[in-house]
């Protein structure tokens, strides 16, 4: 599978809902899954002061990650290929 970025701008967002979003994104993913689609949600990094926010995911396709973040109700302004260098 791919590895994916999802790109927020979250300026000004509560940590609550911050949270309530990284939970959305995690519940979504299992769903989806449930429903016979490869993707998980793997973390996010966040940036608050200027409010990006960056989230991994690791899916099948590009539309998969946009259809689980659009289907969440989670905003995004870009989706692209990424490689996860984490040791």
């Amino acid at each position: 599978m791919t590895v994916y970025m999802v790109e927020r701008d979250l300026k000004g967002i509560a940590m609550e809902d911050l949270a309530g979003a990284q939970q959305a994104a995690i519940a979504k993913a299992a769903e989806m899954r449930g429903g016979g689609t490869d993707i998980r949600y793997i973390r996010s990094t966040f940036a608050p002061g200027d409010g990006r926010c960056m989230c991994l995911f690791e899916a099948g396709s590009e539309a998969d990650v946009k259809r689980l973040n659009d289907d969440a109700g989670l905003p995004y302004t870009q989706v692209v290929e990424a490689l996860d260098l984490t040791p």
